[in-house]
Parts: C-alpha cells; structure tokens; sequence
C-alpha cells in the first residue's frame, strides 16, 4: 500500500489545502550562465522574448536549448504549481503541483517562437502524462507555459499539427501537455542551472517519438 499511496501522490496534482507551504523568499541561485556568462535574470537586450517550457527533467532539456543560435540565455526552474519558492527536494515529492521547467530567452529575429515549439515536441514524448519515461510524477509533465495571447496561439496550433502527425505515423496516442498562461516562474537552486555543463556524463532522460513535428 505505501508504493501505491506515494505513486498516487506524486502524479495526482495537489489542492492548496494538502500542498507545501513553501517560503516567501526566493531560492539563493546562479547569477550568470555557466556557458556563456549571460545574467539568468536580465535585464535582457530589448527585442528578446521568452519561452516556458517543461519536457520532464530540465537538465537535459535546458541544454538543448541554450545550444540554439538565437537563444541568448536559458535557466531551470519550477512553475504550474501552488507552492511558492519550492525546492528541488519539495517539487518531487509531488506535494508542489510543479513541473520541472526551462526558460529560454531568445532574439524572434533569429529563432521563433515554433522553431522552439518544433524543438520542444520533437525532443520529448509529450504524450506520457506525468512522466517522461522512468521518471514518474507531476514534476516530469509536459508543460508550455506562455505569456502573451500569440504564444498560446501558436502552441495551441503547434500541438493539433503534431497530434495529426503522431496520428499519421498510426502511433494512437493523444497529447497530454499542459497548455496555460505563465502564473510564477520559480528559480532552481544554483546547482541545477547548466547542470550538464557542470557534470558532462549526467544524466539526460530527453527521448522523443520519433515524429517530426510539421511547424516552424
């Protein structure tokens, strides 16, 4: 029964009455990026837009990313959830409602918004529910959190046109990323940011389905 009972909590979402109470004030981390000494929290050069996206285990995620031309700067964090300021240890026990998320900073002029949604689909099975292959729990859920009108757009659009190439390819599996407007983004503590600059032979849990995603 404790298997099954922790299973259950870490992949059904919590209320704000059973949730963490977290903390009011924000997690010491990194200050700059450990690849190209970029300040994580700006200020940003104008013209720059921001992306949300959460593909189960951020390591392997976040570097995908910041490996973009365009993208200027990337960090790791948590969002979607009730908890404020959590902690890595507290997001897995499934008692914060977050997913594990990456922030990618990047110049629209060079990168679109749909190259990274093309990017975030392909590279990830967003079809696994709250989880990403062995790892369990609604840390690991597939996540676009957007911030204008036109990024949900788009992600709503970029979802139905991989969803009729995953249905093309016969793979009879429906998508199960969470689409909404960014509420928080909460910063990872310093050890998770570039963690895969840091520690070369980590762990990276990215495996996508095999579909190409027809946008961007």
């Amino acid at each position: 029964m404790f298997v099954i009972d922790m299973f259950n909590k870490k992949t059904a979402m919590p209320t704000p009455d059973n949730a963490l109470p977290g903390r009011s004030d924000p997690l010491p981390t990194a200050q700059t990026h450990f690849v190209n000494g970029r300040p994580l929290k700006g200020p940003y050069p104008e013209g720059l837009e921001i992306a949300y996206l959460g593909m189960g285990c951020f390591w392997g995620a976040e570097r995908l990313f910041w490996t973009i031309p365009g993208v200027y700067v990337t960090a790791v964090g948590y969002a979607g959830g009730i908890t404020p300021n959590p902690t890595y240890n507290e997001t897995t026990t499934g008692l914060t409602g977050h997913a594990e998320i990456v922030k990618v900073v990047f110049d629209p002029s060079v990168v679109s918004y749909r190259d990274l949604l093309k990017v975030f689909f392909e590279e990830h099975d967003p079809t696994q529910g709250m989880r990403q292959g062995n790892d369990i729990g609604t840390t690991y859920r597939s996540a676009v959190y957007t911030t204008t009108d036109e990024q949900a757009v788009e992600a709503g659009q970029a979802a139905e046109a991989f969803q009729g190439a995953l249905d093309a390819a016969g793979k009879k599996v429906r998508i199960t990323t969470e689409f909404a407007p960014l509420d928080v983004f909460y910063y990872a503590e310093d050890y998770h940011q570039q963690y895969l600059a840091k520690n070369p032979g980590g762990y990276c849990g990215l495996k996508g389905t095999g579909v190409a995603c027809p946008v961007g």
